[in-house]
């Protein structure tokens, strides 16, 4: 198996090659021509994802997230909804390394057979990086009304957590 897994993105390329020579296409020639536009969209996009990370930093650090924990708890309680699991249900939208990093967090401290782990598992599982989509695929080609979109992707997040927590409940 892990030659396979070695193997797996050399041949993907070599196929790429292949083809392309076979299309007829001069193939370092649009691959240095493709490295070189993703260069710029890189600069065009490091402003966005700058601030998007000193925002995630600033909500983290500054004690916002142990506020709004703090806040809500006893509603969970009577919901019996674990807490440890909100960390999670509220960075996963803004940042996928974060979800992670809280997922292996809960895992670490509960056990991967524990309701929290479980729960925490699916949430990661059926939600998605909703900010970090919006703000590097739009602001790649320029789109700065992302209104609807930012609805439409926190509401489909809330859901896939809703939806993680009643099926998880049902389920284990």
């Amino acid at each position: 198996m892990q030659i396979i897994s070695n193997l797996i993105l050399p041949l993907i390329v070599l196929i790429i090659i292949i083809y392309g020579v076979k299309k007829k296409v001069n193939v370092y020639e649009t691959f240095t021509t493709g490295a070189k536009e993703s260069f710029d969209m890189t600069i065009k996009l490091f402003p966005t994802l700058l601030a998007m990370i000193l925002g995630i930093n600033i909500f983290v650090k500054s004690g916002i997230l142990q506020f709004i924990l703090n806040l809500i708890k006893p509603i969970l309680n009577l919901i019996q909804i674990p807490s440890e699991i909100i960390p999670l249900a509220l960075m996963r939208p803004i940042s996928g390394s974060s979800g992670i990093a809280l997922l292996n967090n809960i895992i670490e401290t509960h056990g991967a057979d524990n309701i929290i782990s479980q729960m925490a598992s699916v949430i990661q599982g059926s939600t998605d990086t909703t900010l970090y989509i919006l703000t590097l695929y739009f602001g790649s080609i320029g789109i700065k009304q992302t209104k609807y979109a930012l609805k439409v992707g926190l509401l489909a997040d809330l859901i896939g957590i809703i939806s993680a927590l009643i099926i998880t409940k049902i389920m284990f």
